[in-house]
């Protein structure tokens, strides 16, 4: 994945069940509030890095192809 921050929507394209990607989001929230990123406190916070997601589900997220590239 290209991106550097995820939300709900992208966790559910790739294949996770909508209460798993939520609690998903929940958790990455709370390890980023623990790291003093208070910022990630908010309830309408939604977009949390790739990385502490990758961390949380242990696997790393698929590139996505550039254009051009086949």
């Amino acid at each position: 994945m290209s991106k550097e921050m995820v939300n709900f929507k992208d966790l559910k394209a790739l294949g996770l069940p909508d209460s798993q990607a939520r609690r998903v989001i929940r958790e990455a929230k709370n390890v980023l509030v623990s790291r003093g990123l208070g910022f990630y406190n908010g309830k309408r916070v939604g977009l949390v890095p790739v990385s502490v997601v990758s961390e949380i589900l242990g696997i790393s997220f698929p590139e996505d192809k550039k254009q051009g590239e086949k």
